[in-house]
């Protein structure tokens, strides 16, 4: 671990950044350029006393783990995440690291959505990050752990859970949708992938999976129109817009609803309470 060298990458990020850069308001006048530490350490999750402590080059060595939140609360390009691995002592990420690294360019989107809900994912329907108003509505999705980090694998092995924000005369397209998503993404990566082992515990735990694979349907999602029940607010009425990273391995889902509608008041009114009454139905 080369701590002088860490120390110094983090600080010229940081003081690169803006932060309208991250989704921040300017706030009051800053006596020095870019992000405050405490700024970060709140992006990336950590305390903002470990953060210092990086920055001061007498931190502990930091793990992988959270050398990936830094790596996205500081908008690193991939080069960038890999040079931040090596220099805090760790081989550059692993395959599945590298996957989840959010594209700066989703993120610099995202951050700049805060009056709907939206959220990137990967090509296996894994949440990578959420704004405010995503977690509101759809809970937050973060705390999930191996194949269940898939939406598509907790859509067919937690179906009492998952598919409860859908109507009933709703899921059996969103099932078949699911699984066209998923062999697209199958297509891509290879039977000798993430993407294949997630098909094969499928095809273990659903039989309902099993029997929808076989029809061989291909589709990415680019727009949708849906309706979602809220545990509060009931059913809201909105338009899915998806926007691709250019190898199509992540994905900006967009949720509104036309101005004047239903959908679009109780949208509105999600943004004013919150999410913090909302987080114990996920």
């Amino acid at each position: 671990m080369d701590r002088a060298e860490l120390a110094t990458f983090l600080s010229r990020r940081r003081a690169a950044l803006r932060p309208a850069d991250v989704g921040l308001p300017p706030g009051a006048r800053r006596r020095t350029p870019g992000l405050r530490r405490e700024e970060v350490a709140s992006l990336a999750g950590m305390s903002t006393d470990y953060y210092t402590r990086l920055e001061q080059r007498r931190g502990p060595h930091p793990s992988a783990q959270l050398l990936t939140a830094l790596a996205r609360a500081l908008r690193l390009t991939d080069d960038e995440r890999d040079y931040l691995f090596r220099v805090a002592g760790h081989n550059a990420p692993t395959s599945v690291v590298a996957a989840t690294h959010v594209a700066p360019a989703l993120l610099r989107v995202l951050d700049r959505l805060d009056d709907t809900p939206a959220l990137i994912l990967s090509a296996l329907g894994e949440t990578l990050v959420q704004n405010r108003l995503a977690v509101a509505l759809l809970g937050d999705r973060s705390g999930y752990t191996g194949l269940s980090r898939s939406e598509i694998y907790r859509w067919f092995t937690a179906p009492e859970h998952e598919r409860r924000m859908y109507p009933e005369d709703d899921r059996a397209r969103q099932s078949r949708a699911q699984v066209a998503n998923l062999r697209t993404s199958y297509g891509m990566m290879g039977d000798a992938s993430a993407a294949g082992d997630l098909v094969r515990a499928l095809h273990r735990e659903s039989a309902e999976f099993a029997e929808l694979w076989q029809r061989h349907e291909v589709a990415k999602r680019f727009a949708d129109h849906k309706t979602l029940l809220h545990p509060e607010l009931g059913a809201i009425e909105l338009d899915c817009q998806v926007l691709f990273t250019e190898d199509q391995s992540q994905a900006l889902l967009v949720l509104t609803a036309a101005p004047g509608t239903e959908g679009h008041a109780k949208l509105e009114l999600l943004g004013v309470v919150g999410h913090e009454r909302f987080t114990d139905a996920q």
